[in-house]
């Protein structure tokens, strides 16, 4: 392999090291807040600020480890080596990284499932645009009436 694309594919290694460790440090303190774009985000995660907390805290150790391997990885990209010794590095590093990462949001999605989740205020079916009703229970709800055939 070249240099240019060893040195980029080495950089994109080392860019993604970067994000997973400072995804994995702010989870594991629990400073990470609901975002759009970092974190564990399933349904589950996204439920409650504490689901998200605690799958992110849980989710820490798998992803600080998917950062160390890029990291590593992304290194003996940049100093360089054997095509072949290259290749297998660049492929190695990739898989551990992305098999981390799944396995720490896999388990960060376990760990919101066992958080109560939220309950809103409704007991029953939503009015719809009856906003001064607001949430009834459903015996509550007025039946349409009957449209002419």
């Amino acid at each position: 392999m070249s240099a240019a694309p060893r040195l980029v594919l080495g950089c994109a290694l080392l860019l993604a090291a970067a994000v997973l460790l400072t995804v994995a440090v702010l989870g594991a303190r629990g400073r990470l807040r609901r975002n759009p774009w970092a974190g564990v985000r399933t349904s589950r995660t996204l439920a409650s600020d504490e689901a998200f907390t605690m799958a992110n805290r849980v989710a820490a150790a798998p992803l600080g480890a998917a950062g160390l391997v890029a990291l590593l990885g992304g290194v003996s990209l940049i100093v360089g080596g054997p095509a072949a010794v290259v290749w297998t590095v660049l492929l190695v590093a990739t898989a551990g990284m992305l098999g981390l990462t799944g396995l720490g949001g896999a388990v960060g999605d376990r760990a919101a499932a066992r958080v109560e989740a939220p309950t809103s205020g409704c007991a029953g079916t939503c009015a719809g645009c009856d906003l001064v009703a607001g949430c009834r229970p459903a015996a509550d709800v007025p039946e349409s009436p009957a449209q002419p055939a």
